[in-house]
């Protein structure tokens, strides 16, 4: 029996694995391929708004820092891979709603191993857009703190937006557990980073408070969130927060592109707030809301 997908829409969509366009049942990589073996591949989130694409060449720019930062050789060129976003989305009819999920592995190898060496037929893009809504309640997630710490420069940079996601995935297994939607991880000295998926923001007093971009992924959405509440004359601070401050906030909500803007009603059965997302939220909300119609990468067909 096949399960039932979120959106039957994407039961007959093109994806673009390696260069061809295949139907979903054919989409597969090589068991060789550095994904499958290590999970040796980087990738960016994207959507699709009103025939734009939001913040595409920020994205790019990421992907390709990180596959410099992994070492990858054979890099596609950007225009290849922007051609290859416009053709899927352009096979599938797509032009809103729309969420990309894009992704370079290193390729595949000759034979198993960790050594990059063994990868000698270049890197393999894939190009998955999918109808997707944004993912979280619009009226608010709760969050649980996860006992899985966030990794720190120490370890792998956070920078690198790799798709080894272990750390990420226990802590969701946390959070499934406690019924929770999600879970918020701290770094190895207690701070808090971000949650197993998104960016974090604190309200308080009217400042909007974010972690350093140290053990958190320095998020487009989250970049563009902390622009906009600049260009409003709203008074911004990137700096260590503790456990103790995100229970008292006055607001919270998370950022990414899956889940957009998302208040935060309760962490660890602390009330955040009076319980509903906050004016500052709504109001950031809105800004976000407004940008993404008319910004972003006007699609070619």
């Amino acid at each position: 029996m096949q399960p039932q997908l979120p959106d039957p829409r994407n039961a007959e969509i093109l994806i673009h694995v390696g260069g061809e366009l295949l139907p979903r049942d054919q989409a597969k990589v090589s068991v060789f391929d550095s994904s499958v073996q290590g999970g040796d591949a980087v990738w960016e989130g994207l959507r699709v708004y009103e025939g734009r694409i939001f913040q595409l060449d920020a994205h790019l720019d990421r992907l390709f820092d990180s596959a410099k930062a992994m070492a990858f050789a054979q890099v596609p060129a950007r225009a290849e891979v922007k051609q290859a976003i416009f053709d899927t989305l352009k096979a599938n009819n797509m032009r809103d709603g729309v969420h990309i999920r894009l992704t370079l592995t290193r390729g595949t190898k000759v034979t198993s191993g960790m050594d990059p060496r063994l990868n000698r037929s270049g890197p393999c893009l894939i190009v998955l857009a999918e109808w997707k809504a944004p993912v979280y309640n619009s009226s608010g997630i709760r969050l649980i703190t996860a006992s899985i710490r966030r990794n720190s420069p120490q370890c792998i940079d956070s920078k690198i937006h790799h798709n080894n996601l272990i750390n990420n995935i226990l802590a969701k297994i946390e959070a499934n557990v406690a019924g929770c939607d999600d879970a918020l991880m701290l770094d190895l000295q207690g701070y808090v980073a971000e949650t197993n998926a998104t960016n974090v923001f604190v309200v308080k007093r009217g400042a909007l408070l974010s972690p350093h971009a140290d053990s958190c992924l320095p998020g487009i959405t989250r970049a563009f969130v902390l622009h906009l509440a600049r260009n409003h004359n709203l008074s911004v601070y990137e700096r260590n927060l503790t456990l103790a401050e995100v229970y008292s906030a006055d607001e919270l909500f998370t950022t990414g592109t899956m889940g957009e803007l998302t208040p935060v009603l309760s962490v660890d059965g602390r009330v955040i707030g009076s319980g509903e997302p906050g004016p500052i939220t709504r109001q950031l909300q809105q800004l976000y809301a407004e940008c993404t119609s008319c910004l972003g990468e006007l699609l070619p067909f």
